[in-house]
């Protein structure tokens, strides 16, 4: 079974989302049955390189809301972060487009590492205070995660792994995905939001069984003298068991 995961490095509703679905996964019976890849998401592509202010400035002048409102929904999803044990600073979060930290996420995937840099690249920028677009931030990150030097270099070079970032978010634009996180099961199934543990298990479960055909559990036992199952008498085209 296949998860596929629409997410933002910016987006805090993102890493409440992965911890709620982490938990879900983990009481899934079949999870070593379970892919999971993350894919690329930007919820404002204009975003500069790196913006001179704020998280406060940035949401109250740029989104036009008021800066009393985005206190009240900074404390809001803080508290639902510390929930699922995770510590958001806001206050010290540094704004920045997340385009090339995407780009360093398909580059782990590609080594095998794609969880591990999604994690560290939402702790570092919620709750650490990290540039997420700042060449030498994702340089170290990097090497911490293992990588390449030269591959990761080749990030701040070329284009490399840009055409992915930008095929993961057309992509979500054909499934008609228009906030993350977004969770796609098997292209059969959607979830939208940080939904609870309970609702992510209620859909693996759901995908689980959709994507099994019927298991006979009497298969094999003809019954008395191989006639049918004891108690399980049937008909068919031919007939009716006697």
């Amino acid at each position: 079974m296949k998860i596929e995961i629409w997410s933002d490095v910016a987006c805090p509703w993102c890493y409440i989302g992965k911890r709620r679905f982490e938990a879900a996964l983990a009481e899934f019976p079949h999870r070593d049955a379970v892919e999971v890849q993350w894919r690329s998401y930007q919820l404002d592509p204009s975003l500069p390189e790196h913006y001179d202010g704020t998280e406060l400035d940035y949401l109250s002048t740029r989104k036009g809301l008021a800066p009393e409102q985005v206190s009240q929904m900074f404390d809001h999803v803080a508290a639902q972060a510390k929930g699922e044990g995770l510590q958001y600073r806001f206050d010290a979060v540094v704004v920045a487009n997340s385009f090339t930290a995407h780009r360093l996420i398909h580059l782990a995937a590609a080594a095998g590492k794609q969880d591990a840099a999604k994690e560290r690249l939402l702790s570092d920028h919620f709750e650490h205070g990290k540039d997420i677009g700042s060449r030498d931030y994702l340089t170290a990150l990097g090497a911490e995660l293992g990588l390449d030097a030269a591959a990761v270099a080749e990030l701040f070079t070329t284009d490399k792994y840009a055409a992915d970032v930008r095929h993961d978010i057309a992509e979500a634009r054909a499934l008609g995905i228009s906030g993350v996180p977004f969770f796609v099961i098997d292209r059969k199934f959607g979830l939208s939001g940080a939904q609870s543990p309970a609702a992510f298990s209620m859909a693996l479960e759901q995908a689980w069984a959709d994507a099994r055909p019927l298991a006979m559990v009497n298969a094999g036992d003809p019954g008395p003298e191989g006639g049918a199952s004891q108690g399980g008498g049937a008909c068919g085209p031919d007939g009716c068991a006697v």
